[in-house]
């Protein structure tokens, strides 16, 4: 696995990054989504099973390939199962030319000064590693800000890139997510507030250190073009926050160098009742949409 190639490809852009990392908390609300009640499972396992078996679906119908789709975000559970037979995140990459990622926060802390910070994660180096070998390029974290709050934002984009230095001296990309919660009245104020601070981060990095980021759909367009053209940054990516499919696309398409990493609005449609060609269909029109709209400008 060529680690130089995998790199080349999320720094070029040119696709997005599927977000198949629902974890405990948030795969009975996809399973409902995808049309599977909580009556059909009686336990974590058999539930667990059955997202894995909609992922699998998604990750081999014919338009999931590193042509459009050029990495994925996989839940540890997902990176322990194998796609076909083989390990997952050799798959991704093997048989599909998708960039395999690992969502490796436990969750949020309490609200406290507008922000949710990472609850710690004290086996993260054990995790990390095993996700080396497995061929795993990069990880994921997400932290929440629920206001314009200067000392919250500068506390969780501190823990980010704390996190963050830990995760690249294990040799992985780290994606940095301080989500902005698209619900919140001063969310442009919050946007401003955590650009400046994510740069001023991004400014204190070695030369040698690169990150990528995840936020949230900007209110101006082009907000965080400063952070797309940084030289410390391999890519911004964009979470649809709970904005559906077409407003996310519509508001990512305002947004240059900015590509899509959804989760929500990729499985938007999808169902566990349709037949094989009625489900890579719906997925081949989402997945080229998502693609159009991240290539936009």
């Amino acid at each position: 696995m060529s680690h130089q190639e995998q790199r080349d490809l999320i720094r070029a852009g040119q696709g997005f990054i599927a977000a198949l990392d629902q974890s405990g908390g948030s795969t009975p609300k996809a399973l409902a989504a995808y049309g599977v009640d909580a009556k059909a499972f009686s336990s974590d396992a058999e539930m667990f099973d059955m997202i894995h078996a909609m992922r699998s679906r998604i990750v081999r119908s014919s338009d999931f390939t590193g042509s459009k789709v050029v990495g994925a975000i996989l839940f540890e559970d997902t990176m322990d199962r194998d796609f076909d037979g083989q390990p997952a995140p050799q798959y991704l990459w093997q048989q599909r030319g998708v960039v395999p990622f690992l969502k490796v926060d436990k969750g949020l802390q309490d609200t406290a000064e507008d922000v949710q910070l990472l609850k710690p994660m004290p086996d993260l180096d054990s995790v990390l590693q095993r996700a080396a070998a497995l061929g795993i390029f990069g990880t994921k974290m997400r932290s929440v800000i629920h206001g314009a709050n200067r000392a919250g934002i500068s506390q969780i984009v501190a823990q980010q890139f704390e996190i963050g230095a830990q995760i690249i001296a294990q040799g992985l990309t780290p994606i940095l997510e301080p989500e902005v919660s698209i619900t919140i009245a001063d969310k442009p104020d919050a946007e401003n507030i955590l650009r400046d601070t994510l740069l001023r981060h991004l400014d204190a990095l070695p030369a040698d250190q690169t990150v990528m980021l995840k936020l949230t759909l900007p209110e101006t367009a082009n907000l965080y073009s400063s952070l797309c053209q940084h030289p410390r940054v391999l890519s911004v990516v964009a979470l649809s926050g709970g904005y559906n499919r077409a407003e996310a696309n519509a508001r990512l398409s305002q947004n240059s160098k900015m590509i899509a990493s959804f989760s929500r609005a990729l499985t938007e449609g999808l169902s566990a009742d349709q037949t094989d060609a009625e489900f890579d269909q719906t997925l081949g029109q989402t997945i080229d949409e998502i693609y159009r709209a991240s290539i936009a400008g």
